[in-house]
This record gives structure tokens, sequence and C-alpha cells, in this order.
């Protein structure tokens, strides 16, 4: 039987209780909503005693299947008051789930400076003393754990999270034991270092029960086909998401020196052929294709390595290329991964953190292409530094104590590598997604539209968001959409197999309609409005110099959308 196990940070408590009837049916980002809507006063402080740090699993967790392992990770945002879910790969949400629990619910406000990793076990949560790690990066930190608990899954903070910086995030090892799956986006990082929990710790490989073994036998092998065989994998498995940077860059949407221009006389550089070739060409323990979790046949991570073929970071995604790079005028890969590894090891946002550098160079503290000087700031961060904490503290920060408007936020959260001026159905998802600029919301980047053109874009966005949900419920990767899309008739016999359920087509429009009105009810309720539904003036007035372009989508499309028909 599946349980929620409840942590209580001020009395050090753990127990186990049945998951109630209304919360079985959901997992992921869909529980989360309902269990912070339900737990959660929406006004409350969000690094105070009555927010909740929420480890979710989808609904698929921990049953074999490629590519349904993605960790849910939610609570009331640090970075922007909204309500907040980040997932990542690596293997955590398989161990869990595989030991019963379908989310860890972290609670109360502690009462003291002691820090605590939380050691998960078939035995059962126990409360470990974690002060011999502080300050330490989380790549020396997980392979101290490591050691001493061999074969465990670890997702822990940094320097960054116990700082409390609104940019922190929370990492989730791979399969290999490095921690470059991030929960990223919100400060989520600042909530767990808040409850002043470094680690979750989770050892044991139980197994998940099947109500019809022989029906997801056969639904699983189907899905792993069309999964494999799906052009879209290929592109991933050759190019993994870096092959984003050709397109982006043609469609003139391609972030450059704080989202001034839109093309990068540098893009051919940085692009997925010159990092394939640069991977190739070093050997050693480079990999241009590479599986985040377990079993994956889809493998678009990689692994970069240095010009010894030693590993430097994994993986070097679209969004860093972007907000690492292009963004901030560097076109060297090995820039990129060294402040991508520098972000990872101190436990930072990646795009929130590459956009407050931005931001800066624009007001001048660094010249933009100006590597080493980012990678300075970066090690303030993990000190401590003034400077450091402002840029720790998101673009939205940056932007105000250095007196510069253009700032490429919506809610307090820094955009992804698409410029909504170019890319007008990724600046719909910006606006009216809940949790602020958020992409993986609903990306419209591949819809087969003129993304120049306003009208029809808030449909295209709608489109993506309804669909999200679903994946981020299961857990599914968003890199599944290419093969499953049109075959979600295989997910639902998937999670019929799996829990003994009758569930029809209705259901997935049900429950990520559910899931979008409880996650704009939340907000509603912590006092947003139409008014933040809205891009900010540098983008709807400001053009981008390639296209001539600002972000025009009517004001009435963005607020019909958000009634979800």
């Amino acid at each position: 039987m599946e349980t929620f196990l409840r942590v209580n940070v001020t009395r050090k408590t753990t127990t186990r209780e049945s998951v109630p009837e209304k919360y079985r049916k959901v997992g992921g980002r869909s529980l989360i909503a309902k269990l912070l809507l339900d737990e959660v006063n929406p006004a409350c402080e969000p690094l105070g005693k009555h927010n909740k740090l929420i480890i979710a699993t989808g609904l698929l967790a921990g049953t074999g299947l490629s590519s349904s392992g993605r960790i849910s990770i939610g609570g009331k945002s640090p970075l922007t008051g909204t309500i907040k879910e980040s997932n990542a790969g690596g293997i955590s949400a398989n161990r869990i789930a595989r030991l019963g629990i379908k989310a860890i619910i972290i609670e109360g406000f502690p009462e003291d400076d002691r820090w605590h990793m939380l050691r998960i076990t078939p035995e059962g949560c126990q409360f470990l003393p974690a002060e011999p790690y502080l300050g330490m990066g989380t790549y020396a930190f997980c392979e101290k754990i490591l050691a001493q608990h061999p074969g465990a899954a670890v997702t822990c903070i940094g320097p960054a999270g116990e700082k409390l910086y609104a940019a922190a995030g929370i990492a989730t090892i791979d399969a290999d034991g490095k921690p470059g799956r991030y929960s990223g986006r919100g400060g989520l990082g600042a909530l767990m270092g808040s409850k002043r929990i470094r680690a979750v710790i989770i050892e044991g490989k139980g197994t998940v029960p099947l109500a019809d073994s022989e029906k997801f036998k056969t639904a699983r092998k189907a899905y792993t086909q069309l999964l494999h065989d799906a052009p879209s994998s290929k592109a991933y498995r050759d190019y993994g998401t870096a092959a984003m940077v050709a397109t982006v860059n043609a469609l003139g949407g391609f972030p450059v020196n704080n989202f001034s221009r839109g093309r990068f006389e540098g893009a051919d550089q940085i692009n997925a052929d010159s990092l394939n070739a640069r991977i190739r060409q070093r050997g050693g323990e480079g990999r241009t294709t590479h599986a985040c979790m377990p079993g994956c046949v889809i493998g678009c991570s990689n692994i970069y390595a240095d010009r010894n073929g030693r590993a430097i970071v994994s993986p070097i995604e679209y969004e860093n290329i972007g907000l690492l790079g292009s963004n901030l005028g560097i076109s060297d890969f090995d820039v990129i991964a060294r402040l991508n590894y520098l972000c990872n090891d101190i436990g930072l946002d990646t795009i929130e953190t590459g956009a407050a550098l931005g931001v800066a160079m624009e007001a001048g503290v660094l010249s933009f292409g100006d590597g080493d000087g980012a990678a300075r700031i970066l090690e303030e961060t993990r000190q401590g530094g003034v400077l450091g904490r402002v840029i720790a503290n998101g673009a939205v920060v940056t932007g105000r104590v250095f007196a510069i408007t253009n700032v490429p936020v919506v809610k307090g959260q820094a955009m992804a590598a698409y410029d909504p001026r170019a890319i007008k159905g990724m600046g719909v998802t910006y606006a009216t997604s809940a949790m602020g600029a958020d992409h993986t919301a609903g990306p419209t980047a591949r819809s087969p539209v003129d993304h120049r053109d306003p009208r029809g874009q808030a449909g295209v966005s709608l489109k993506m968001q309804k669909l999200l949900p679903i994946l981020d419920c299961t857990g599914l990767c968003l890199f599944t959409i290419g093969a499953l899309g049109p075959r979600l008739d295989l997910l639902l016999d998937l999670l019929n197999a799996r829990f003994g359920w009758n569930l029809d087509s209705g259901w997935f429009e049900q429950m990520s309609v559910e899931t979008l009105k409880d996650e704009q009810r939340f907000n509603e309720l912590a006092g947003f409005t139409r008014v933040h539904h809205r891009l900010p003036e540098c983008f709807t007035e400001r053009p981008l110099p390639e296209l001539d372009s600002v972000f025009d989508v009517p004001a009435e499309d963005l607020d019909n959308l958000m009634t979800y028909e």
C-alpha cells in the first residue's frame, strides 16, 4: 500500500500514513498542487514554519518503465511567492516509490540551528547529523555520502540552499552518482534549507506491485518500441537538447547579451554539432549520449570532458548553453561547462543565475563575454560575498540593485532561453503559467506555427499546458511527447494495468485542467491577479532588433486562456 512519509523537523519525528482516497489517482505535480492547497496557507512566508517541502513520485515511478522516474519537488516558492513544482531526472523517485512511498512531506520549523539528513530505508526514516558536511559542494558531498551508504540514491542541496538563496535548487544524483539532475527552478533549495535538511538518502530496492502484470508487460513493450523508434527520440539521442540552439537561433529567439538580441554570431560554435564533435574529439569520459535514469531509451543527456578526457559536467543542456553562454556573450563550451559545473556544485539554478549574470553584465559589473569574471562571482556566492548574494537571489534582485529595467522575468522568475518576441507562444506560457516564466509548463517552440504571428498563440500554449500535467502527474519525461502525444491510449493501458483502474481518455483532460486550476487557485489566494499574468515592458515595448518584433499577444487572449476551456 502506498503511503505518505511525514517528516516533522520541529519534533524530529517521522510517520507513515495511508494515502487518502482523494490523492490516490494523482502524482507528481498534480499531487503537489492538491497537498499545498489543502495543507499550506498560500499567504505564508515561504521560508517560514507554515510552508512545506513536498517530494513526490509520479504514478508510474518504480515500474521500470523507460523515462518514468522523474522526481517532483514543490512548495510555495521563495523566489516568486507562487506555487512551485520543479522536476528532475535521476534515481531518487524510483527508489522512493519502490519503498511504498508516494510522497515525502517535510513540515514544521527547526527550533535550533542543527542540520540533518534524512535516511530512508525499508525499516523506516531517521535523522542523521549533517554539520560535518556544511559548506561542501554537491559533488564532494555526494561522493562522501555514497562512500558511507553505497548504492543509495541522494537528493540534496548545496551551499546556496544552506544560505537560503532565492535561486537555490535541489540536486538529485544520476546512475553514476553525479548530482547534475536539478529541480532548479523557484528557489526550492532555499525551502529545503529553511527546514535544515541537507539531504535525503534513500536505501533499499523494493518493488512496485502491478495489478495486472501481463497487461502491463504488453503495454510496456509497445510503449518502449514506440519511444525507441520515434524520430524525436532519435534526435534527442543523437544531439540532445543542444539541437535547439540552431532552431531557436534561426527563429531569432536565442537570448544574446541579456536578451538584447535574438541571433548569436557565435551560435555555430555552441550548437549540437560542435558539442558532439568536441566530446568525440576529446574521448575519455565524455559521452554524446547518456541516460539520466536507468533504463531510459532516449538518452538525451551527455557528459562533457576536458582536454584530458576527464568529465567536467553532465549534462550540458540547451538552457545552460543559452543562459550561461549566448546570454552572457560566451561562445566557448569549456567556459560554459565550467559555469555549469559551478552552479551544480554550489546548488544554483542555471537559468536564474544566467539571467542574473546577464543583468549584471548590462549594468557594467562585468563585460559581456567575461567567463572568468562570471566564475569569480559564482565562487563569491559560495563564500557569501555581497555581490555573490545579489546574483544568487535572482534576476529581479540583481536588476533592482543595479537599476536595470531590462530584466527577463515573469512573476519574479527568469525566462528560459526562448525570447518571447520571436516565439510568442512561449511568451504566452511565461505569462500565464502559475509558476512564472517556466518553459516546461507549455513549450511551443517546436509547434508547426508562425511563431511571430500573435494570433492563435494562446491556443498553441493552452494545448501544451494541458498536455504537460499528464506527464508531470505520471512521472514521464517531457521528451516522451513526440512519441506519446498521439498514443495516450498506451499511457492509459499502463496506468490501468499498474493500479487496476478503469480510466478512459476523458480522465486526462479532467486531471490536467484540475491541476492547472488548483495551481492558479493557490496563487489567487496568495494575492496574484491578472496584473501578474503579463510580460514586462522590455518585451512588450522594446523590439527585438533582428525581427523588429515585440510580444503583442492581446491581454484578452491571455485572460481567456486561463479559463482552460
